[in-house]
């Protein structure tokens, strides 16, 4: 299995356009629609990148990277 990314983004249509482009290059990709639905995905595995929105209802995406940041499956930098 390839490696897994997180796209978060209120917009439905962008997250079905880039979620179509990298499952076709073999990435897993989960999906969110603001930072709060991505912290509920960060459930203990391995996301190995965060595509994210800046601007979003109920958590942007500035809050969600500094949050996101210290949970252990998002905070290895490798």
């Amino acid at each position: 299995m390839g490696k897994t990314i997180l796209i978060v983004d209120d917009s439905t249509t962008l997250r079905q356009v880039v979620r179509m482009t990298l499952a076709g290059a073999g990435y897993e990709v989960l999906e969110a629609g603001n930072g709060k639905e991505a912290l509920d995905i960060l459930d203990g595995r391995k996301i190995h990148l965060i595509i994210s929105d800046v601007n979003m209802p109920q958590m942007d995406g500035i809050s969600l990277l500094k949050t996101s940041s210290s949970c252990p499956t998002t905070s290895s930098r490798r």
